[in-house]
């Protein structure tokens, strides 16, 4: 898929991208298969209509969808799985430990909703948890895209050289980003998207915008904040990181993920390995949070991840 050709004024949702992205590969490529717990999709239609030989509808059983990757993986084919994100994560975790990360197998595996994305549908819908469990996965990638043109990207990267993958995707449609240059700093695992000179955000996936906005507001107020995408968490390239980062006095890490484990911790450990030492506030999902209902944007506020929160937290290591 040519990503100059995607229009910046309809984005699609990363789902139908990244489905469609595979499906023109496999018309080429015969021993790409994917497998999905789900249907319902246009985009998951057209593939199971037209290339019935590498589609694999599994069903609501995405434990034994993983141990059939498997076996496909160990005869030479390329295997994509997707699921919604809490049920190809936490709900398959034995199998994916035990077979695809026990002998490296490249299969990628693609979650839908992720975070706080499922928001009216309360705790078996959350994936407030992945990054901390997919991340401790023996030799695996996890990725994080933000909007439409860096999960093509990512995708084309998983079509031409296979590996043990996770990909997160968000469920809406985001606001275009990158615009036909994404490809140029995919190797380097992140993106300074604004730069500064007082604060660093560090986000990925949804929370990057929320970042973006609190950015502008701080502009506003005098604090220079810069913004940075880290769409690869694992591995993150720690050396280009912590030179970036030399240019900040503080740092913020914001996430839609439980702390104890999460996106900020792998953060803080990479920034460790390069002893780089900086005040840094963490802002998630807290131990003890209370499980309610709500749009994803009262959850943000419930949780003190909302931009207001991003806000003060720069403020707050400024003294400003």
């Amino acid at each position: 898929m040519d990503t100059n050709s995607i229009s910046a004024n309809k984005p699609k949702l990363m789902r139908d991208t990244v489905i469609d992205t595979i499906y023109d590969a496999a018309e080429i490529d015969k021993d790409i298969i994917f497998i999905t717990a789900d249907l319902g999709a246009a985009s998951l239609d057209r593939f199971r209509r037209d290339l019935p030989d590498q589609f694999i509808h599994a069903g609501i059983s995405e434990q034994n969808m993983v141990d059939l990757a498997s076996g496909l993986a160990l005869s030479g084919k390329k295997v994509f799985l997707y699921a919604m994100a809490p049920f190809i994560t936490a709900r398959c975790y034995e199998q994916i430990k035990s077979v695809l990360a026990s002998m490296n197998l490249p299969v990628t595996l693609l979650a839908v909703g992720v975070g706080l994305g499922y928001d009216h549908a309360t705790l078996t819908h959350f994936t407030t948890e992945d990054v901390a469990c997919m991340r401790s996965l023996n030799g695996i990638e996890v990725l994080s895209p933000s909007d439409e043109e860096s999960a093509t990207e990512i995708t084309n990267e998983a079509i031409k050289n296979p590996a043990f993958r996770y990909i997160r995707l968000e469920r809406q449609k985001q606001e275009r980003l990158y615009h036909g240059h994404f490809s140029t700093v995919l190797g380097q695992g992140f993106v300074h998207l604004v730069k500064g000179s007082d604060v660093a955000i560090i986000a990925c996936g949804y929370m990057v915008h929320k970042a973006l906005g609190a950015q502008k507001i701080l502009e506003e107020r005098g604090v220079s904040a810069g913004v940075i995408d880290l769409f690869r968490i694992k591995p993150i390239n720690a050396k280009g990181l912590a030179e970036t980062l030399s240019h900040y006095a503080y740092l913020v890490t914001v996430e839609e993920q439980i702390l104890e484990g999460g996106f900020s911790g792998a953060v803080v450990e990479a920034l460790t390995d390069e002893n780089v030492m900086m005040p840094v506030k963490r802002l998630g999902i807290r131990d003890g949070f209370n499980v309610l209902n709500g749009n994803r944007d009262q959850l943000h506020q419930l949780y003190g991840i909302d931009m207001p929160k991003i806000v003060d937290a720069a403020l707050s290591l400024k003294g400003a």
